[in-house]
């Protein structure tokens, strides 16, 4: 009789399509005694290429057995190829807090939500193992051929097509442009967003974004909000492939402002009303989050592991294209223009009325919300000094005006004054920043304007 050949030893990656959530995997423990048990896992969850992590949901006959044995073996199946691999487990330790954690329990909540488990499901811990061996099983021949999945971008020319487009930005409007390019031209994705984080009032705001009704640009959401304040918090991608009320951003889980401050400051959330498909990935420079990039679709399953790999990576060199480019002390170059000597006088017509809180430098015009926070205070500056005559201003001058109360220097001036050239735009285009250089802009006022300043 000739002896079996042993199973080939496969790599962790290869197994990363079948831990998606779309078959539960089948796990097997023994107990003290030595009896097995066998049960359903709802999630796995790759953690690197030498652990996953499991749900740990309730306390039952499985959890006994890895708690008086670590090890198990865990039954898993590729759903686009029908291949099963078993992986050699040993159980590690269990988290209830932290990146692995929020990440599962965001996608746990998708997963309940879709099979009608939501009141049922909840995660108590992620189950940490090392990976001791993975085998792919020999496969029966088919009775027939399953359908051909649908044809994938290849990931690898997306990011280095992508990359060259950010390597080439020379400002930060173009570089957050060219990542949404990259992103609906080369991954069909219609619906993103991109956040900078306020690291003084711990809020991410919007600076850019496509596919919505309305940009949303200059709406707040809270560390650990959601989708995109969880991955910020926790630093870690979170991806959401069915859709759950449990990470759905709203309006009632926004910081109230307190009634000594002026109603009616918050920008709509652009988000989709009901997405089933959700990723936000942290931008991270020098070991800090910077802001969130994130996706949504209103279809079930379309973020893939691929999809978040490119992400991260793409997001990396954002982040550090955030981070660099915020141009706080970069002085105007000696070949632009010079400042003009003398205002050209505005045309006639009715006179735009801003008002200013100096509570929270939120600012109005015409009774309409328009901004507030940091640039608020810029917005109001640069008003009162066009008053005077100014038109021309450096980015360092706001850096070192101690009347604008502007945090330190790691804030990122540049995206402040990005969010209030696209508010501008959008609100207000009687008003306009326009960059003259590096480090440098004009602001134009194409009208009389009449200023408000209230002490409350």
């Amino acid at each position: 009789m000739t002896a079996a050949l042993p199973l080939p030893a496969v790599d962790l990656g290869e197994v990363r399509p079948c831990l998606e959530g779309a078959i539960p995997a089948i796990m097997a423990t023994c107990g003290a005694d030595g009896t097995p048990n066998v049960a359903y896992i709802s999630q796995v969850y790759y953690v690197d290429e030498g652990h996953v992590s499991l749900s740990f949901q309730f306390f039952n006959k499985t959890r006994q057995n890895l708690l008086a044995n670590p090890r198990s073996t865990l039954l898993v199946l590729n759903p686009l190829n029908a291949v099963f691999y078993r992986l050699h487990l040993r159980y590690l330790r269990t988290e209830s807090s932290g990146p692995v954690f929020e990440s599962m329990k965001a996608q746990l909540a998708g997963i309940a939500s879709h099979t009608g488990m939501a009141d049922v499901f909840r995660l108590l811990g992620s189950d940490i193992h090392e990976v001791i061996e993975v085998e792919r099983l020999p496969q029966e021949p088919l009775p027939e051929a399953l359908p051909q999945p649908p044809a994938r971008p290849n990931h690898l020319s997306v990011l280095r097509r992508g990359s060259a487009r950010l390597s080439a930005a020379r400002s930060l409007g173009a570089a957050l442009d060219v990542t949404l390019d990259t992103l609906a031209q080369d991954l069909a994705v219609r619906h993103a967003m991109v956040l900078i984080l306020d690291t003084t009032t711990q809020r991410l705001y919007t600076v850019a974004s496509r596919g919505y009704e309305t940009s949303g640009v200059g709406s707040e959401i809270a560390l650990g909000d959601g989708v995109i304040g969880v991955a910020a918090r926790e630093c870690t991608p979170v991806r959401i492939m069915h859709m759950t009320s449990a990470y759905l951003y709203s309006r009632a889980m926004r910081n109230s402002l307190g009634d000594a401050q002026p109603q009616n400051t918050d920008i709509p959330y652009p988000g989709l009303p009901e997405p089933h498909s959700q990723m936000a990935v942290p931008l991270q420079s020098a070991g800090r989050v910077v802001g969130v990039l994130f996706v949504e679709s209103p279809l079930d399953m379309q973020f893939s592991f691929e999809d978040e790999d490119l992400l991260v990576a793409l997001g990396g060199q954002l982040g550090a294209a955030i981070d660099l480019m915020h141009e706080a002390e970069a002085p105007c170059t000696e070949d632009e223009p010079e400042a003009a000597a003398a205002v050209v006088p505005a045309p006639a017509g009715p006179a735009l009325h801003v008002r200013h809180y100096r509570s929270n430098d939120s600012v109005f015009i015409n009774n309409a919300y328009l901004i507030k926070g940091v640039a608020g205070a810029i917005l109001w500056k640069l008003l009162r000094d066009g008053q005077q005559g100014r038109c021309e201003f450096t980015n360092r001058e706001l850096r070192l005006d101690s009347s604008l109360r502007l945090p330190d220097v790691a804030d990122n001036l540049e995206a402040r004054l990005l969010l209030l050239h696209r508010r501008l735009a959008e609100q207000c285009p009687q008003l306009r920043i326009q960059k003259t250089g590096r480090g440098c802009f004009r602001f134009e006022a194409n009208g009389p304007v009449e200023l408000e300043d209230v002490a409350a």
